[in-house]
């Protein structure tokens, strides 16, 4: 038989158990739940995360598909322009002003009280692939149809223009005729009618800058040639940049609360998921607290219950559940807190003091003290029943010696 080992640092109770057994037990009942918490909380997190907004609009400054044009977007923010998108010609009225730059990118027809509402704003105007709006904005400007160019190919600036000529070479296709002396076309395609190009410029209060195609500013175009330094160079003239691409259902009248953003459509995508995950969490918070019935709490029996009756009565309860472990913790605890109060030790008595003193006081060898009251817990009836007699001689040696 081996002796058990009595150290300070982990002291052994009746039933054989330390502090860091059992925690090693609680890390093992919990750890899973704990698990599935941590896992929901990760989840709630991400999906709290801002997302970057994108959409599938062409030419729209969120889009990052090849059509799109965040490229030009997220480098005019670099460069200190600030963009403003909109998709309602309120918005329009509302952001655009003198001394800002307009940029209307979009082929889709605007009716003669928008185009009005463009040029009401007195901001200097961008147009990309919007050739139905210059004979109305401008008449120095007219839109060729596509048999005049209407192949995509590299094209030299041949202008005084400093935009143009700071470009170089642009891809595009299409044409833009100029109508009167005060507008300057740039980049003629091959084979096109007289003072026609792909980039046309109308000086004055407010400048007009016309682009024929939408390629050198799409995303998938803005790296070749020239493309960039054209885009970058007439949409950065000001320090705001309205970023106008016309909504199907845009209509001249006044902002008002039927045009404007619900309040579902203000509500982030991720709430929903974030709510789910909260829902997740909750439950699994209750289902953890409700099964704790918390600290047990004293209050005066209705009636005095005699000693003995409440000894027997816990008996009956350890023998109905089979806790052979904590009946015999019980009678250790009893009969070791009894030997130390006859032989004078505190309370706070460490276990190898108390095995020490008895051994002296009853003749027995140490381990086989040690092993009586600080040694394995009983497994079954029989053994429950002979450590309870086996303490009862020795508790009896230690008070007659």
């Amino acid at each position: 038989m081996s002796t058990p080992v009595l150290t300070r640092s982990a002291p052994v109770v009746g039933d054989g158990t330390t502090a860091r057994t059992r925690a090693a037990g609680r890390w093992r009942r919990w750890r899973v739940l704990l698990a599935i918490v941590v896992g929901l909380v990760l989840v709630a997190l991400l999906a709290a995360l801002p997302e970057p907004r994108t959409s599938s609009v062409r030419l729209a400054p969120d889009n990052p598909a090849p059509d799109g044009a965040r490229a030009a977007a997220q480098i005019l923010g670099r460069q200190g322009v600030h963009v403003h998108y909109v998709r309602r010609i309120a918005d329009v009225r509302a952001a655009a002003h003198p001394g800002t730059t307009l940029l209307v990118a979009s082929d889709r027809l605007l009716d003669e009280d928008q185009v009005d509402a463009l040029a009401a704003t007195g901001a200097d105007l961008a147009l990309v692939d919007a050739g139905w709006a210059l004979e109305r904005l401008t008449d120095q400007l007219r839109a060729l149809g596509a048999s005049a160019s209407s192949d995509v190919e590299a094209r030299d600036a041949a202008c005084d223009d400093p935009d143009a000529r700071a470009a170089g070479t642009i891809t595009a296709a299409g044409a833009v005729e100029a109508l009167g002396p005060g507008a300057v076309v740039c980049f003629p395609g091959s084979g096109a009618v007289s003072r026609s190009g792909a980039y046309a410029v109308v000086a004055g209060s407010p400048r007009i800058a016309a682009l024929s195609d939408a390629a050198p500013l799409e995303n998938a175009g803005l790296a070749d040639e020239g493309n960039a330094a054209l885009v970058l160079r007439m949409l950065g003239r000001h320090r705001d940049l309205v970023w106008y691409v016309p909504s199907v259902d845009d209509t001249s009248g006044a902002s008002d609360a039927s045009t404007g953003p619900s309040l579902v459509d203000l509500v982030p995508r991720t709430v929903p998921l974030v709510g789910l995950a909260l829902l997740l969490v909750l439950a699994v918070a209750a289902l953890w607290r409700g099964r704790r019935l918390g600290r047990l709490v004293l209050e005066p029996l209705p009636v005095v219950v005699r000693s003995g009756e409440a000894t027997r009565g816990r008996g009956r309860l350890y023998r109905r559940a089979r806790a052979h472990g904590h009946a015999g913790a019980a009678l250790r605890a009893g009969t070791a807190t009894r030997c130390a109060a006859r032989l004078g030790l505190p309370r706070s008595a460490e276990p190898a003091a108390v095995v020490a003193a008895v051994a002296r006081a009853t003749g027995r060898e140490p381990g086989t003290v040690a092993h009586l009251l600080y040694g394995p817990p009983p497994t079954d009836d029989s053994a429950l029943t002979r450590l309870a007699r086996d303490l009862d001689d020795l508790e009896s040696e230690v008070q007659h010696p």
